[in-house]
């Protein structure tokens, strides 16, 4: 058998040895060997890769960590337990508030107190591997890296317990290498000091899920039983665990309950939550902690039969405040441990991941810290404040609008109420004495504090950003005079025809302190375009405004308050001028310490030197005005006491916002309303809710007095603003700002006011004044032509030559006519010299009718008509009555005859006669009621030829006889005799303007 199997084996090795001899043999061989050296050399340079890899792959790890101190185990157990500790909030004077994080609620419970049904799901669901692991599990880091790596949309997540522990206790929730490097490196450091079941304890104590039955956000495994179920931990069945383990993965999707207390969500809004229940069911079974039968029966369970009724919470008093406390507290102890970490403050203001992780730091210290956080709120003027918010009853209609539920995703209708922002601030020191942040409605206001939002301006704008400059640099005084003038000038690409909130309203020239308590818009961009280029901006970057580009105040808006700045911003700008000019940044944090009472941080003023004293206290003589005669008035009438208060009003584009900043010696209050959808107008109803600046006047006043009524001290009512050195009146040319010529106080314009005679005096002689006589034209002045009659013309007048008009209309131009409308304080003194561009063709007729013994006529069309001639007919032809002005009247009473008007322009031409009226009643004429204007009458009238025009021909000219002889009196009382042969017409006396209506716009009409 040994030799068969012997001579076998020689026979195959001889066959072997032949093939392998022969060609194919030989090619085989060949190849084989290629192939092996191949596969040898890949294997090298296969281990070679991996061990560079993971050499380059451990250097980079090692990189990742190398800043990350070095824990010991006391260190990181402190911090992992450290959620024990609950920071607290106080008002001024160490008067308690509550403990923070006022929207979070956590009970602590120990594991042992846990339903097993609760520990299973976790570990099923969130770390299978949980008993085996040392604390990573380095196939899920991998495939969460090649997710990464691959941009991969579905992201199955690689963190174990321990992990998210570390993160959530010990690092920061900032997506970066770094921090996941770190979560690794302290997951694995921690398995050596903390048992599985401390690291499953304080998982279950920290993670959050949601919120409970009154729309809390809550954390910890015994709050979410109770909140949701109404339940301890412990006493849990299979579904309401399996429900509660799915929360965390995103807690406010899954979770049942609507935020700001309106109970559970709808079908549509709790399947997620249901679909993620049974999901963690699934993994129970897969994982063998739940049988098939457990399984198939509990995602049968209705688990919305378990969900707790709302409960009603205990009334949060104070949500706007402890949660504006706690995010100031948490921006302070990112930068003071930033600042520990050697890292500048400054820096976090640039690289905004450093921002991040340093505001996380923060919010995590105090909520765990152990702080007493202090503020600088006055917890009498606090409530007194928030009760004015509650009773106020004008704010205005409440609308609809549509938004998107955060937790369904779908469109629903809320109200949208006007809102109201509100800021008391102490001038001399910068403390936030109240505020209001907003109206408490159905929708969650936690979100948006009205204190620290920004909104368009308006007017507000125009003390600061540009009167007070313009004192500052020395172009005007108090009293200075600016034009309100309406212009047009290109502006990108379109033109700007700026209006006062009064559309067709001109005042001309008028003084500084006029303009800015009327808030007149023309004056204001006028006085701005003289002091853009000296960059007025700047003033409002030092009292820290940091919503305004820096490029803004090129824009001619920027002066009328197109800007946004908060209430905050904008209250914290007055007081500057009720401090002197000195900016001492508002603040609401006024210490903090630790849990050992140690001082940690105490809030330093550090003032800015923004306007001179003498330029902040003109402004403020200026902005009493606004109480006395202008856009406050209302407010100033509802104040139940007496203060030397200084306020503006300002209202944006379209009605949107409406403010008022007043301001005392020792506390500025400033004041807002708009909707927050800035598309939304504030409406102008003025029957139930009045014009939105009166409401914010009423609102004003309502606030002040409940200021001085629960603090008297601190509103200090008695306290006058001190007027400083430096500060001077002086007497000037009330037209053009200079010194008085002798002109000047012959006519009556010399006028004072309060100059700073550091920077501005007048002391150039005023130059502006001529003689003049002027013609009246739809209530303006005009420069008589040669042309003119006579009878029509005003001699003995005030003028201004050309250079002054030029001068004070400026680079935009404008009528020159309107600088002295009817309305102005100068009208019945001042004629503009202004030339009347006539159309060179006769006046339109009229239409004449009686009334008794009273002749009327309508107005003429043309708009170059200076007055008006009556004629009566007789046998001989037509007699003259009456020359009657444009601006006296469009009637006169008649004799028996019959009678027609003519109208007559600047040029002498005179219309078609009107049509003829026939008084038969018996009736002596009497003179025309025309009122002379000051210094005397004009002469009779010309004398015509016995043959004036008939009533139907329009291209006859009037005639021309004998010259007429006229006297005047100083009154205005004119008569006249014409010598000669043709029609003589009474002489026309003077005539003023009637006066002022003395009617001051409402409060509201400012912009």
């Amino acid at each position: 058998m040994k030799e068969k199997l012997k001579h076998s084996l020689l026979t195959i090795q001889e066959k072997y040895e032949t093939w392998m001899s022969s060609k194919w043999g030989r090619n085989v061989r060949i190849s084989s060997s290629v192939i092996w050296n191949l596969a040898l050399i890949f294997f090298i340079v296969l281990v070679t890769g991996i061990v560079f890899v993971g050499s380059v792959g451990a250097g980079y790890f090692a990189s990742l960590v190398k800043d990350e101190p070095l824990r010991s185990k006391e260190q990181m157990r402190q911090e992992i337990f450290s959620y024990e500790e609950t920071s607290e909030l106080y008002f001024a004077n160490n008067i308690y508030i509550g403990k923070v994080d006022a929207d979070l609620e956590r009970q602590e419970t120990k594991l042992k107190e846990v339903s097993p049904y609760v520990i299973d799901a976790v570990l099923a669901t969130e770390d299978e591997y949980f008993d085996e692991h040392q604390g990573i599990v380095p196939k899920a880091i991998f495939r969460g890296l090649l997710q990464d790596v691959s941009n991969s949309d579905t992201q199955t997540g690689g963190s174990t317990l321990t992990q998210q522990l570390i993160k959530n206790q010990i690092l920061t929730n900032e997506v970066s290498y770094e921090r996941k490097a770190k979560e690794i490196l302290l997951a694995m450091r921690l398995e050596h000091f903390m048992s599985k079941d401390e690291i499953l304890e304080a998982y279950l104590n920290i993670i959050p899920y949601g919120r409970n039955a009154s729309g809390r956000n809550i954390a910890g495994i015994e709050t979410a039983a109770e909140g949701i179920f109404n339940k301890k931990a412990k006493d849990l069945n299979l579904p309401q665990a399996a429900y509660i383990a799915g929360l965390p993965q995103a807690p406010f999707a899954y979770t049942p309950f609507q935020s700001g207390n309106r109970g559970l969500k709808d079908a549509k809004g709790l399947q997620p939550g249901i679909d993620r229940m049974k999901t963690v069911l699934f993994r129970m079974k897969e994982t063998g902690y739940i049988s098939e039968e457990e399984y198939n029966e509990s995602i049968k369970y209705d688990i919305t039969k378990d969900f707790r009724e709302p409960a009603t919470r205990a009334t949060d008093r104070y949500p706007f405040l402890t949660n504006e406390i706690q995010l100031r507290a948490i921006e302070i102890l990112a930068d003071t441990l930033a600042l520990q970490d050697g890292i500048d403050p400054e820096r976090l203001d640039k690289e905004e991941n450093l921002r991040e992780k340093y505001m996380i730091l923060g919010q995590r210290a105090l909520k765990n810290g152990g702080y007493r956080i202090h503020s600088t709120i006055d917890q009498k003027l606090y409530d007194a404040a928030q009760k004015v918010k509650d009773e106020f009853q004008l704010y205005g209609p409440t609308l609809k609008k549509e938004v998107v539920d955060p937790d369904t995703k779908e469109t629903i209708i809320v109200d949208e109420p006007v809102q109201v922002g509100t800021a008391v601030i102490e001038n001399n020191t910068g403390k936030i004495l109240s505020f209001v942040g907003g109206r408490e409605f159905v929708q969650d206001q936690m979100e948006v504090n009205h204190l620290s939002t920004t909104r368009s301006i308006g007017s507000t704008m125009k003390p600061i950003g540009v009167y007070a400059p313009a004192i500052e640099f020395g172009f005007i005084g108090a009293g200075s005079p600016v034009v309100d003038v309406q212009f047009s000038i290109p502006d990108g690409g379109k033109m700007y025809e700026p209006k006062n909130v009064n559309v067709n309203e001109e005042l001309g020239i008028i003084p500084a302190r006029e303009a800015l308590a009327k808030s007149q818009n023309l004056a204001t961009l006028r006085l701005y375009r003289e002091i853009r280029d000296r960059r007025p901006d700047e003033f409002l970057f030092k009292m820290g405004f940091t919503s305004i580009g820096e490029s803004e105040y090129i824009n001619p808006s920027f002066a009328i308050g197109t800007s946004e700045a908060s209430v905050e911003e904008t209250t914290n700008a007055y007081a500057t001028l009720a401090n002197g000019g000195k900016f001492i940044d508002a603040y609401m944090i006024e210490r903090i310490e630790d849990a050992d009472g140690n001082v940690i941080y105490q809030h330093e003023a550090k003032p800015v030197e923004v306007f001179s004293p003498q330029t902040a206290y003109m402004v403020t003589d200026m902005l009493r005005d606004t109480l006395d005669i202008g856009t406050a008035r209302t407010a100033n009438s509802n104040l139940n006491f007496r203060a030397d208060f200084a306020a503006k009003t300002g209202t944006s584009n379209g009605t949107r916002d409406s403010w008022l900043v007043g301001y005392n010696p020792n506390i500025t209050i400033g004041v807002w309303f708009g909707y927050d959808d800035h598309s939304k107008t504030l409406s102008r109803m003025t029957n139930r809710y009045r014009h939105p600046s009166t409401r914010i006047n009423m609102y004003w006043a309502a606030m002040a007095n409940a200021m001085n009524a629960s603090n008297p001290e601190v509103v200090n009512a008695g306290a006058t603003f001190k007027q400083p050195e430096g500060v001077v009146s002086r007497a000037f040319c009330g037209i053009s700002g200079l010194s008085p010529s002798e002109a000047c106080s012959a006519a009556g314009l010399v006028t004072s006011d309060l100059f700073n005679a550091n920077v501005m005096v007048p002391n150039k002689p005023d130059d502006s004044l001529i003689t003049s006589s002027y013609v009246m034209i739809d209530g303006s002045r005009y420069r008589a032509l040669d042309t003119t009659p006579s009878e029509f013309v005003v001699e003995g007048g005030v003028g201004v030559n050309e250079e002054f008009i030029k001068r004070m209309l400026g680079p935009y131009g404008g009528d020159p006519s309107k600088l002295f409308p009817t309305k102005s304080v100068f009208s019945n003194r001042v004629v503009s010299e202004a030339a009347f561009e006539a159309d060179n063709a006769a006046p339109a007729s009229v239409s004449s009718m009686l009334s008794g013994n009273t002749l009327t006529w309508t107005k003429s069309a043309s708009n170059d008509v200076v007055g008006y001639r009556v004629f009566r007919r007789t046998g001989a032809g037509n007699d003259l009555v009456a020359t009657v002005l444009e601006s006296a009247s469009y009637s006169y009473t008649i004799g028996n005859g019959e009678y027609f008007v003519v109208a007559v322009d600047i040029t002498g031409k005179q219309s078609p006669a009107s049509n003829v009226v026939e008084n038969v009643a018996e009736a002596p004429p009497t003179p025309p009621p025309t009122t002379p204007p000051p210094g005397g009458g004009n002469g009779g009238g010309t004398g015509g030829d016995d043959t004036p025009p008939p009533p139907d021909d329009e291209d006859t000219p009037p005639g021309n006889g004998g010259g007429g002889n006229g006297n005047g009196n100083g009154n205005g009382n004119g008569n006249g005799n014409g010598n000669g042969g043709g029609v003589t017409p009474p002489g026309n006396g003077g005539t003023n303007p009637p006066p002022g209506d003395g009617t001051d716009p409402p409060p509201d009409d400012e912009e």
